[in-house]
C-alpha cells in the first residue's frame, strides 16, 4: 500500500529488528508469527530487515539517516587525507631530488 501524505510510520527498536532476525533465522520463526509477534504491518518490512542484515550484517538493521551522513563525511575526509599524504610525498621526493642535485 502506497504512502500518504502525512501518514505516520511504524519506527521499531534495533533490538526489535535483531530480535526478529534471530528468532526467523535460528529458530525458524515464520515471517507471519514474527508479524504476530511484534506488531508489524506488512512482510516486506521483515524481508528488508532480512536483506540487509545478509548484506551488512547487524550494522545494516540500525537507523542510517543521521549515520549515513556522518559515515560519507569521514569516508571523504580520509580520502582527502590520503591525497594529500600523496602529495606530500612526491613534493617530498622531488625536494630530495633537488638537494642531490644541488650538493654534488
Amino acid at each position: 500500500m502506497p504512502a500518504k501524505k502525512g501518514q505516520k510510520f511504524k519506527e521499531y527498536t534495533f533490538e526489535t529488528k535483531v530480535e526478529a532476525i534471530r528468532l526467523h533465522i535460528e529458530e525458524g520463526w515464520t515471517y507471519r508469527k514474527l508479524m504476530e509477534k511484534f506488531g508489524i504491518a506488512d512482510r516486506h518490512r521483515l524481508k528488508e530487515w532480512m536483506r540487509k542484515y545478509k548484506e551488512l550484517g547487524e550494522f545494516g538493521l540500525m537507523d542510517q539517516r543521521e549515520r549515513r551522513k556522518e559515515y560519507m563525511d569521514q569516508d571523504r575526509y580520509v580520502q582527502k587525507l590520503k591525497r594529500e599524504n600523496d602529495m606530500l610525498k612526491k613534493c617530498l621526493e622531488i625536494w630530495m631530488q633537488e638537494m642531490r642535485r644541488t650538493s654534488m
